[in-house]
């Protein structure tokens, strides 16, 4: 443990002699920090965990087509169980980021990981539809903790000048990666099932076996999660400056030269709701309209995209296969925004992207071949990855440390919360008025959305956290 010395933080009476505050320190020692092994660890971690958190919601849209074949659930109960996810997944979302902002990022970041490994587990031995849809509220609940955590988690360790990068890089692996070998899953394991003689309903052993991989793996990212640290910079803010001082260490950080004072900022007892929705409620709102599209397209759009190809003539084989094709275009999109993210800037690749997405989600509802679908739903999945993503990462860097992962969650909380809507009511608008009009409405939520991203805050390119938004006491 590294203690704090007269040496180092000098008393109330000599603050206004210190030349600098202890999170002034440690938010400046982690913005110029160089990468450790440490910093890998903590990435590679995160990453792991938000891989689980992704492949989840990616691989309903792959696992419907079983679960129908398989006799289990009717369309209208499928849709109740990827809605009643995502209601837990809004749940989770909102709820954690006050939680972590007030007790710390590290207990929340186990808690929800195992939560969501032992319900998975539960939900896909679920005898009946009832139990399986409580299953997964209960694991959407965890879920929802994950993602938010793991963009706040990692932005506070990382290096100003690459926290983009880096961001991105959570991403790819957690994010992007997963798409493909998500229905790739789904195509082996299915086909795994079926080849075995002894197997009578193989559509029902596919769906159930896929989760329980998920659920197991879930299980062991979470003890090998035990080594991570808490954020320095949560515990700079929050009166454990001894606690920062020793994770800095073993960053490869070297401790202050000079006394360091304390302010408001350096033990904040402020409510993270209220600094959210009073100091920055333009922020919150247009980041809450962002996500609504995104994960609209992404989660919504995404469980039913299988199913849309099967209704336009295709095996539910060729379905997968072309889905699958098209899902390659994730981990693109986030090499690119490795590189756009730092370059141009977290905005303008994201408003770009919200407009590009529009345009090819109205060119893919007219897309009659097979080579027509798969080359225009991959260029619709590229821009809405890339702008997806990107205003993810431009949200989790808005808001001051006190209150990341509330603003963070609550925007993130609404927009899954609103998706519980959209997933159902793109069957409705399809059975009622056609699939071009659910791609017209969805196309006119991605143009909204490329308008708010501008509302976010101030372009975080290369900058200090505490320079978009100072941690306040």
């Amino acid at each position: 443990m590294v203690a704090l010395t007269s040496a180092q933080v000098a008393s109330p009476g000599r603050a206004a002699q210190s030349a600098q505050t202890i999170e002034g320190f440690v938010n400046a020692a982690l913005d110029d920090a160089k990468i450790s092994p440490l910093h890998r660890r903590v990435v590679a971690l995160i990453a792991a965990g938000y891989f689980c958190d992704v492949i989840d919601y990616t691989v309903f849209g792959s696992l419907v087509p079983f679960m129908l074949k398989s006799g289990f659930a009717s369309g209208a109960e499928v849709a109740a169980i990827g809605s009643a996810t995502v209601f837990g997944l809004a749940l989770g979302t909102a709820a954690q980021g006050e939680i972590s902002d007030r007790f710390g990022r590290r207990f929340i970041y186990q808690f929800n990981l195992l939560l969501f490994g032992i319900f998975t587990i539960l939900g896909a031995l679920a005898p009946s539809v009832t139990l399986l849809i409580a299953c997964r509220f209960i694991a959407g609940i965890a879920l929802g903790a994950e993602q938010p955590l793991a963009f706040a988690y990692a932005g506070e360790y990382a290096p100003k000048r690459i926290r983009g990068r880096v961001l991105a890089t959570v991403h790819f692996i957690g994010g992007a990666c997963v798409w493909p070998i998500g229905t790739g899953l789904v195509l082996g394991f299915s086909g795994l099932v079926a080849a075995m003689p002894s197997v009578t309903n193989s559509a029902d052993y596919a769906w159930r076996g896929v989760w329980v991989l998920i659920g197991v793996a879930a299980l062991i990212v979470w003890v090998l999660r035990y080594s991570l640290p808490e954020s320095p910079r949560y515990l700079a803010t929050h009166g454990r400056g001894k606690e920062a001082l020793t994770v800095l260490t073993k960053l490869g950080i070297a401790g202050p030269t000079q006394p360091l004072s304390t302010d408001a900022a350096s033990n904040t007892k402020s409510d993270p709701f209220s600094v959210v929705f009073r100091m920055f409620p333009k922020r919150v709102i247009a980041g809450m309209i962002c996500f609504t599209a995104f994960f609209g397209i992404a989660i919504g759009l995404g469980a039913w995209l299988p199913n849309i190809m099967n209704g336009k003539g295709f095996s539910i084989t060729k379905s997968l296969q072309y889905t699958l094709a098209m899902n390659f275009a994730v981990p693109c999109a986030s090499l690119f925004m490795m590189y756009a993210l730092d370059k141009f800037g977290r905005k303008i690749t994201a408003v770009c992207a919200f407009v590009g997405a529009g345009v090819m989600a109205i060119a893919f509802a007219n897309a009659v071949t097979a080579i027509e679908l798969m080359a225009v739903g991959f260029i619709m999945i590229f821009f809405v990855q890339v702008a997806g993503n990107s205003a993810q990462i431009f949200a989790s860097e808005v808001f001051p440390t006190n209150a990341r992962a509330s603003g963070f969650g609550w925007a993130s909380g609404v927009g899954r919360l609103a998706t519980a809507f959209i997933m159902p009511m793109i069957l409705w608008v399809q059975t009622g008025w056609g699939l071009t009009t659910v791609f017209a409405c969805l196309a006119s939520l991605l143009f909204i959305a490329a308008i708010s991203v501008t509302q976010l805050g101030p372009e975080a390119k290369q900058k200090s956290l505490d320079e978009i938004a100072p941690p306040t006491g």
